[in-house]
């Protein structure tokens, strides 16, 4: 099963994929620093670290069920001669979802009181988990249909997802603190979401919108903010200095 770790085409296959699962990762990851980022720490943290676990869970009992990954991708109807999968069927959902949750969060933002946690979070961190785990089962099919398409051995494949998802916590913890200490950022992360979203419905219509576009926006975009916050901290500094 792990013959791949005596031949170097086996370890390429496997960082190929690695850093695939990563990129594909952003995604998960951005969708979940974005959802506890209304609840308490203490539970914000249990709900990063049970929504990562069901990623994992997710991933890898998708990987074991290669066969029924194969028939999701096959047409079960056709619209304006366009043939539906029910993996489309997925993206599509998965898309409207996010779409809906992203403009949900950013009227609440908007709107809402800031003070007002339980208004913020309705139904806690059981509702949080839920919604995590909805979203992470859209993304882990997108997922296995890729790693699948990248390689043939499973053992490379459960490797290459247990590596990705052991780096998307260490970052799921990063993107959360640095959220919670620069609240500006949440909007630019929901309008992340809403843009991944118009992607996953694109997607699922049959009009593939090619992930290295939507990441180089949103790295643009970030790189925008961080600008903005380094020249906000510097004002700070001078104003401070002046005093």
């Amino acid at each position: 099963m792990f013959a791949w770790m005596s031949d170097p085409s086996g370890w390429a296959a496997l960082v190929t994929l690695s850093a695939m699962e990563i990129v594909l990762g952003i995604d998960n990851v951005v969708f979940i620093s974005v959802l506890v980022s209304r609840l308490p720490t203490a539970q914000a943290e249990r709900a990063r670290r049970i929504g990562l676990l069901l990623a994992l869970v997710f991933r890898v009992l998708l990987l074991f069920t290669l066969t029924l990954i194969l028939t999701l991708t096959q047409p079960v109807f056709t619209v304006f001669g366009h043939g539906v999968s029910w993996r489309d069927i997925i993206l599509l959902a998965g898309g409207l979802f996010l779409i809906a949750k992203a403009t949900h969060e950013i009227h609440a933002e908007i709107e809402g009181d800031e003070n007002d946690n339980d208004a913020a979070v309705p139904g806690g961190m059981g509702m949080a988990i839920l919604q995590i785990a909805i979203i992470d089962l859209v993304f882990s099919v997108d997922s296995i249909v890729t790693a699948i398409g990248m390689a043939q051995d499973i053992s490379i494949m459960v490797t290459a997802v247990v590596i990705s998802m052991a780096v998307m916590y260490v970052a799921a913890g990063a993107v959360s603190g640095f959220i919670s200490r620069h609240p500006t950022t949440k909007m630019l992360a929901l309008s992340f979401l809403i843009l991944i979203g118009v992607s996953l419905v694109a997607d699922g219509g049959g009009l593939h919108v090619p992930r290295g576009y939507i990441y180089a926006a949103m790295a643009f975009a970030a790189a925008v903010e961080a600008i903005n916050i380094w020249a906000g901290r510097n004002r700070r500094k001078r104003r401070a200095a002046q005093r």
